[in-house]
């Protein structure tokens, strides 16, 4: 399954090592990657490849668990994505 991840939070080092670090665990490739700092906010939207045998539940936890490091990320599955963004 393809996925949008994205990633908001204040600027520390680190970020994409903690992130990354979890897709990892997970066995998700990563497809595509944009990441840019706006007036010290970190900001990353990723296309991701979920393998079918991780549940999204929990790959959202493990995701959540970032919240203590101030920072929000969510995963979204392409095809809502496209439909909630269609015109």
């Amino acid at each position: 399954m393809k996925a949008v991840l994205t990633v908001l939070g204040k600027d520390t080092t680190g970020i994409i090592y903690k992130v990354t670090k979890i897709l990892y665990e997970f066995d998700i490739n990563i497809e595509d990657i944009s990441q840019t700092i706006v007036q010290g906010y970190f900001t990353m939207i990723m296309l991701v490849a979920i393998p079918e045998s991780v549940q999204l539940p929990e790959l959202t936890k493990r995701l959540d668990e970032l919240k203590k490091e101030n920072l929000s990320v969510q995963v979204q599955r392409t095809d809502i994505f496209d439909a909630m963004h269609k015109i």
